[in-house]
């Protein structure tokens, strides 16, 4: 994986060169010298986010219904916090 720095100026000018070398690895764009953007592929930001699922999606799966959610009784009993 290749990274590549560029400043927001290098990246108004380069922005197909950019593109191309997001396809090698994340672009890192700069504002005042500090990291401020990061540009990836399509592909590489589904597969940073493509793994977390939600939980209506999770609880909408096929069969779901047929899992037993047991729940523990709780056993221990809040006590008010010794603000002194």
């Amino acid at each position: 994986m290749t990274i590549t720095t560029l400043s927001s100026r290098e990246f108004n000018r380069h922005a197909s060169e950019a593109k191309k070398a997001a396809s090698q690895g994340p672009v890192f764009i700069t504002n005042r010298g500090r990291p401020a953007h990061v540009l990836l592929s399509i592909e590489e930001y589904q597969r940073l986010v493509g793994s977390q699922q939600k939980i209506a999606d999770l609880l909408a799966m096929p069969g779901v219904e047929d899992i037993e959610l047991v729940i523990p009784a709780m056993r221990d009993i809040a006590k008010a916090a010794d603000l002194s």
